[in-house]
């Protein structure tokens, strides 16, 4: 795990936020503001390589400076690169760095939950394998998640404070694409550097 800005002090509960940042939202800033009451930090972790999707639209460089920017001077914020991309090799990197004996809960939205929970991992039980090593913070996009019964005591929901359901990078960049007002989805530090990357 590479740190590109790392919170001062050892968190004994991690919050652990993987992405594209594609490019970066105000609901991706919001989701990790709304999980402070529950980790000592967030790191923002941003995979080398994605398990279900290319490299595609801003640069692994642009999405780590945009983050940079979005996140300015909050100290409870980290960002890191990943070698890889499954939540358990990036529970892995983070117990490198952070220490065996920290508490990993990963944050993401109900759309990201269910794609992890219903991943191929090549054997029957293998997420609710990993689930010993990581609890999930789910927030409600279109609707609440809802997990199946075995993995109800590693999940907890996340409450946001306004709708982001329709906020995400693909909008950004598909709103930039066809001239359409974007610059309320991504946080005004980084209005200059979307308009020059995905203009």
């Amino acid at each position: 795990m590479e740190f590109f800005g790392r919170a001062p002090g050892q968190p004994l509960r991690l919050g652990v936020f993987p992405g594209t940042f594609n490019p970066v939202t105000v609901a991706h800033i919001e989701l990790a503001r709304a999980a402070l009451p529950f980790v000592d930090e967030v790191v923002f972790v941003l995979p080398r390589e994605f398990p279900h999707k290319p490299y595609e639209g801003a640069s692994f460089t642009q999405r780590v400076q945009m983050l940079q920017s979005a996140i300015g001077d909050q100290p409870a914020f980290s960002i890191a690169a990943s070698d890889r991309g499954l939540f358990v090799e990036i529970a892995r990197e983070c117990r490198d760095a952070y220490g065996r004996e920290v508490e990993l809960t990963f944050l993401c939205g109900r759309d990201a939950a269910e794609r992890i929970a219903g991943w191929n991992y090549g054997h029957p039980g293998a997420f609710l394998e990993m689930l010993r090593e990581f609890t999930l913070l789910v927030a409600a996009r279109q609707g609440e998640y809802a997990p199946p019964s075995e993995y109800r005591h590693a999940v907890r929901h996340l409450q946001l404070c306004g709708d982001f359901d329709e906020v995400s990078g693909s909008d950004v960049r598909q709103r930039i694409a066809r001239g359409e007002p974007w610059k309320h989805l991504v946080p005004v530090a980084i209005q200059r550097e979307v308009a020059a990357i995905y203009g």
